[in-house]
């Protein structure tokens, strides 16, 4: 008996057996051009198709011509687009899985190409997200719409698709909009109470239905909650998800909060796995159609345990799939170990509003040669590593991969370099699973690992003489040494590492990543006024904090450092520091901090230049990547790591 028997046995949805409960959820890519399904997207859901996923929601796909939601994704508006789904559906079901493309209108969530009309939307309701007041579609423009549903539906039908996923979660797009009293505030036969905001969705349910038949699958992607005030609540959804099965839906999609509400619908790290169970859970009680359950399940077990427990009957397992395409066989064949762990960052989104295609921290390349797949060496080289960072490791994991003969020195005891400080805030757990896997596939490719092993010229000039080096000793804090004269100083990493203890009152210079984790780690979990409380100021010299990332991770991130009390000061600058005292000004008036007890430094790092120099004086061939190269974030030092690798 497998180990994840819930999990991998079948389920029946409408007239259709699906082989496994592992269905993938909509994830963007940016791979589409101009709206056209191309092959490059065609191999990416085969990979995961292969890799072993029951069931695809694709990323969006829009119905109609004038509002685009992402440039990148995918349309089916007229005919043309027909033959490029068939290549599509036909590519997964070549390994027995099944797709549904997800229908969607952006209205007022489309994106402001040039030209486009003034956006739609159930009212003239724009401030949350839209960047002017949308208009409100009128009754003869939904009828228009409702039709566009249907004949889209029936492209993908033609194409061969299994079925449809309807969108009207998250407050999100025209049907998400109109079933929101957030944004619906008609007071038509589409707007008011619950029935009637959620007439629309029911029409476009009837017209698919009528043009496509029993033997197609509906799903509706709704959230159980909206998590919001004034937004739809559990009650509600209990009701709407009812109202859906009689209506003919096949399957219940159940996510949860808003587009709108950072860090509601798609869940930062270190927020609970399977964060819209709870949901999902009260809506199976109430209706006899499958149910599933979406955000943050990135782990079987935890998915085994959500079907095992009756708080679904489906996982929608997204980003762990993106991850890792052979995710579900991993997970079959029960080594769980041996799955590429997400660690929740969301790269994989961050650049998409912007055009940028799909990526992850994680796994380094999407493209049909990866580390899954890489073609040996033409010429087998002795190769030296000197780091066991993410760069380090993933080089030397790569270049082993490829056949080359791998040497990998760590001065340190532990693998990891600065990965196992950065996996110590709060949230950042995620960080010691991706060292663990690192560190299990350099054994497996037959690396030799050297720990408390500090390279030097001698062994350069000597036992290494002739290797290819492949340099990522990491990089150091920047120290400001006119700051190092205060009383008691430490940089992040020396609190984070455990080297340095600080007191009570702390200044944290810099308002970057490592700053404003450092100040949440060490601030009071409760805000209580309680007197043991370490009280904590944070400068920053630009506007704001995290000036250089965005989404759910820094949303939650910087309302946990408001909830804690942390005092953020931006437009700081901070001019003096002596032995007592911390000087800064900020619009033009200088201010002194003269009861601090700590100074922590957190103003970024820089490569240490001894480590070029000692590799030139050797006379060594050398590659220098991640931070030894240029400072950058995890996905940066394993990109790098790969690339190089694999180029040798």
């Amino acid at each position: 008996m497998s180990k994840y028997e819930h999990l991998l046995s079948p389920i029946k949805i409408g007239e259709t057996t699906v082989k496994n409960r592992i269905f993938m959820p909509p994830l963007s890519t940016n791979l589409a051009d101009k709206g056209y399904v191309t092959d490059e997207l065609v191999e990416h859901y085969k990979a995961r198709a292969k890799g072993g996923v029951g069931l695809f929601v694709t990323e969006v796909v829009t119905v109609e011509p004038t509002y685009c939601y992402l440039p990148g994704d995918m349309c089916i508006y007229d005919d043309s687009f027909i033959p490029g789904w068939k290549k599509l559906a036909d590519g997964v079901h070549e390994y027995g899985a099944k797709i549904l493309p997800q229908l969607f209108h952006p209205a007022h969530m489309a994106f402001p190409l040039p030209g486009t009309p003034r956006l739609i939307a159930p009212s003239n309701v724009g401030p949350y997200y839209a960047k002017e007041a949308p208009r409100a579609v009128t009754k003869e423009e939904l009828k228009v719409i409702i039709r566009q549903f249907g004949e889209a539906a029936k492209r993908a039908q033609i194409a061969g698709a299994d079925g449809v996923e309807i969108h009207a979660a998250h407050a999100h797009g025209l049907l998400g909009g109109f079933l929101s009293p957030l944004y619906n505030k008609r007071t038509d036969e589409y707007g008011g109470d619950i029935d009637h905001r959620l007439r629309l969705t029911l029409e476009v349910i009837e017209e698919v239905r009528r043009v496509c038949g029993k033997n197609f699958i509906i799903d509706v992607r709704i959230s159980g909650s909206e998590y919001t005030d004034g937004g739809l609540n559990l009650n509600d959804m209990i009701y709407v998800a009812k109202q859906l099965e009689k209506a003919g839906v096949d399957f219940l999609h159940v996510s949860g909060g808003t587009t709108i509400a950072r860090g509601s619908s798609i869940p930062a790290p270190g927020t609970p796995m399977g964060s819209h169970a709870a949901t999902a859970a009260e809506i199976k009680k109430y209706v006899s159609i499958p149910v599933a359950t979406v955000g943050r399940i990135t782990e079987p077990w935890i998915a085994e345990e959500l079907i095992a427990n009756g708080k679904a009957d489906i996982c929608m397992i997204g980003r762990a799939n993106l991850c890792d395409p052979e995710f579900a066989n991993k997970v079959a064949a029960e080594k769980a170990d041996d799955i590429r762990p997400c660690i929740g960052c969301l790269r994989c989104l961050n650049g998409i509003m912007f055009g940028k295609r799909v990526a992850c921290t994680v796994n380094p390349s999407f493209e049909l040669e990866n580390e899954d797949t890489l073609a040996p060496a033409a010429e087998k080289k002795n190769v030296l590593v000197i780091g066991s960072g993410p760069a380090g490791m993933e080089a030397a994991f790569v270049a082993a991969k490829r056949g080359h003969h791998v040497v990998l020195c760590e001065k340190e005891a532990e693998l990891g370099g600065l990965m196992r400080i950065a996996a110590v805030p709060i949230a950042k757990q995620d960080l010691t699973r991706l060292i663990q896997y690192m560190a299990r596939r350099l054994e497996g490719a037959g690396v030799e690992v050297r720990l408390n092993c500090a390279v030097d010229q001698a062994m350069l000039e000597g036992e290494f003489k002739g290797y290819e080096v492949i340099a990522g000793a990491g990089a150091q804090p920047i120290v400001v040494p006119a700051f190092t004269g205060f009383k008691q100083w430490m940089t992040a990493d020396d609190v984070l590492a455990g080297r340095a203890f600080p007191g009570r009152k702390i200044v944290v210079i810099g308002g970057g990543s490592v700053g404003c984790e450092t100040a949440d780690y060490l601030a009071p979990l409760v805000n209580d006024l309680y007197p043991r409380n370490r009280e904590i100021t944070l400068l920053e010299m630009a506007p704001g904090v995290m000036a250089t990332e965005s989404g759910p991770g820094r949303s939650l991130l910087v309302q946990r450092m408001m909830a804690k009390g942390v005092q953020m000061i931006c437009g700081a600058k901070v001019e003096k520091v002596d032995e007592s005292s911390i000087w800064y000004t900020k619009d033009g008036q200088q201010h002194c901090i003269a009861d601090a007890d700590t100074l922590v430094l957190a103003m970024g790092y820089k490569a240490d230049p001894a480590l070029e120099e000692m590799l030139k004086a050797a006379g060594a061939s050398y590659h220098l990547i991640g931070d030894a190269n240029k400072v950058g974030t995890i996905k940066d030092a394993i990109g790098a790591g790969y690339e190089t690798a694999k180029a040798l």
